[in-house]
């Protein structure tokens, strides 16, 4: 199922995020739903939310069987939280 999903983000969604700078990322399915994270412009957009729900959410629950909704993932990488702890530290 994780793979339909991701080809319906790379073939679908993307393209049409692709107009605005940006792009779409799983990061888990979880009890039929899917948890897409926007990424580029589309990444820090105040109408993150709207896109999910009018154009990600669409595509796939259309296509893909077994997915009954799509929630914008907001979480911060672990990664930039590193980072982030290092500034403050001043170890940066």
């Amino acid at each position: 199922m994780e793979e339909a999903v991701r080809k319906v983000l790379r073939e679908q969604v993307d393209p049409v995020l692709s107009q605005h700078f940006g792009g779409s990322e799983l990061t888990k399915i979880q009890d039929g739903v899917a948890y897409v994270k926007l990424t580029g412009a589309c990444a820090s957009c105040p109408s993150a939310q709207e896109t999910i729900e009018d154009i990600v959410k669409n595509y796939v629950c259309g296509s893909v069987d077994g997915i009954r909704d799509v929630v914008l993932d907001n979480s911060v990488s672990d990664e930039l939280l590193d980072m982030a702890k290092k500034i403050l530290r001043h170890e940066i």
